[in-house]
């Protein structure tokens, strides 16, 4: 093994660049594996987990671009370093050559156009000074940007309540205003649903459910995950359910985020008292009778918060596929594991996907590890190896902090997929494959060679290893939602049909009639 490591000092990429650079270096037929990211500590603690760290990337600086790959054994590393330069220098002409309009500043953006919205997608560091420019000039912000300090996000927020605009984010990575997807966000029928979301794969999930059972969406919001701390206040939560109440094509509204801080909380129920349309609340592990004592409709899950939605929007509901959980797939599942093959292993792109598996799972098997998990002493790192049953949200600021985001790059989750199957306990492992605006452009393709693989070295020692598979979209997405589901069924991919049923199956395969 030759690993090879070139720095670019001063050199920033953004996500979406940085996809396509490591989409194609990938591709090189030299190359083993190849980790492209910003010189971050956190990224630099993630190329020694895959046993790609030098002494050339530990003097990296937080602006400097690293590229580290191994070259296999008997290739030429020039060659190898040449064709990865190559498609660096591809993605730069590219970008010089679109026919896109490119502007220099905010203020020609402005100028050249009549938009009222600025997406914000640079490092966490510069995004506050830029958000703020954009307020200024009277834009509502969506800051797509991770790593935000907090201290700019209450400013920001207070700053824009003030001004009567919105400030999505930081970390709102999904948004649909007036039909227009923004970010991670899919094709959907456009109707009279409204959703406020505190995570991107949460609103994406519950917009893609009410679309399947017949429903629209009207508008949907994004805050951020930090939103309904009790440091933030849920200052967009609150203006994001005023600006729905208000919305003439919005009549029925969904919101949809872990549960509140308490202080929060009643913010939020004293302003849907305020509401004349009704409010369904999907908050994970939330309290049905506090819910419902405050005038909302309660919902266990996305699933049921979308169902609810729609039925309430006028669709039939013996009109509706509720894909009911297949139960003697559960047995035929069970009968293929050995009494070894116990636990799960979860490696999701979506936060909300991760947390609300973990909740369903957690009912069945109390002690389950995660880098979401609620006890300290269930807690795994970015570098940590999995243990015992173990769902990973791949899409945290720990893994996304100077690199792509899965769902864009998801070289990270493709050798861990693979190194997951080495260990003889585990059963299940399920994914997330997620379409739509931003995301990959095949992500069940690209993701199929790990799962091959795995499938494999479970298999060399007599083994099944089912692999279960969530596909969040719509048929309306640009990669084809049918033939995503084709490619994984094709390789002996089971299908499930949401997150609810992605944490019921999980927990259902590796049942032993013991918890």
């Amino acid at each position: 093994m030759a690993i090879k490591t070139i720095i670019k000092k001063n050199t920033y990429f953004d996500s979406v660049s940085l996809m396509a650079i490591s989409t194609e270096a990938n591709k090189i037929e030299l190359i083993d594996q190849v980790n492209i990211a910003m010189g971050t500590a956190k990224n630099k603690d993630v190329l020694k987990s895959v046993g790609l760290f030098t002494e050339e990337a530990a003097g990296a600086e937080r602006g400097d671009l690293m590229i580290v790959f191994d070259v296999k054994d008997g290739c030429d590393a020039a060659e190898a370093e040449a064709l990865v330069l190559a498609s660096l220098d591809r993605k730069k002409e590219s970008e010089s050559e679109s026919s896109d309009y490119v502007f220099a500043s905010l203020e020609g953006a402005c100028e050249a156009g009549e938009s009222n919205v600025a997406v914000i997608s640079v490092n966490g560091a510069y995004a506050a000074r830029l958000a703020r420019k954009a307020l200024d000039k009277g834009l509502h912000v969506m800051l797509f940007s991770d790593n935000v300090p907090l201290e700019d996000e209450i400013a920001l927020k207070r700053y824009a309540h003030e001004k009567g605009l919105l400030v999505m984010g930081p970390d709102c990575g999904t948004a649909v205003i007036n039909g227009k997807g923004l970010c991670f966000a899919n094709e959907l029928r456009r109707g009279c649903i409204g959703i406020v979301a505190a995570s991107g794969t949460g609103a994406q999930e519950v917009s893609c459910r009410v679309h399947g059972f017949g429903g629209g969406i009207s508008q949907l919001i994004g805050t951020g995950g930090r939103d309904l701390s009790e440091a933030v206040g849920g200052i967009m939560m609150l203006d994001a359910l005023q600006a729905l109440n208000e919305d003439p094509q919005t009549k029925i509204i969904i919101l949809v985020s872990k549960i509140p801080h308490p202080s929060v909380a009643k913010r939020i129920y004293a302003k849907i008292k305020e509401i004349s349309k009704p409010v369904i609340i999907s908050f994970i592990d939330g309290d049905k009778d506090e819910i419902e004592a405050n005038g909302a409709i309660y919902a266990e899950t996305t699933k049921r918060a979308a169902l609810k939605a729609v039925i309430l929007s006028g669709v039939p509901e013996e009109s509706i596929n509720k894909h009911a959980l297949n139960l003697p797939l559960i047995e035929e599942v069970k009968a293929k594991l050995r009494p070894e093959q116990k636990y799960i292993r979860g490696l999701f792109c979506g936060g909300t996907i991760c947390q609300e598996v973990y909740s369903i799972v957690r009912k069945q098997y109390p002690n389950v590890y995660s880098n979401i998990a609620h006890d300290e002493a269930y807690i795994v790192g970015p570098g940590d190896a999995s243990r015992e049953h173990c769902l990973i949200d791949m899409g945290d600021d720990a893994f996304t902090d100077g690199r792509p985001h899965p769902m864009i790059d998801p070289s990270l989750r493709l050798e861990r997929i693979v190194e997951e199957a080495k260990d003889p306990e585990v059963g299940v492992i399920a994914l997330d494959i997620i379409l739509g605006y931003g995301s990959h452009p095949d992500p069940a393709g690209v993701t199929l060679p790990a799962i091959v693989k795995a499938k494999e070295i479970a298999a060399a020692r007599g083994q099944h290893l089912e692999v279960l598979a969530f596909v969040l979209g719509t048929e309306l997405d640009s990669q084809n939602f049918d033939e995503q589901c084709a490619k994984l069924d094709a390789a002996g991919v089971t299908i499930a049909s949401s997150i609810e049923n992605t944490g019921l199956l999980s927990a259902g395969f590796v049942a032993k009639g013991d918890k």
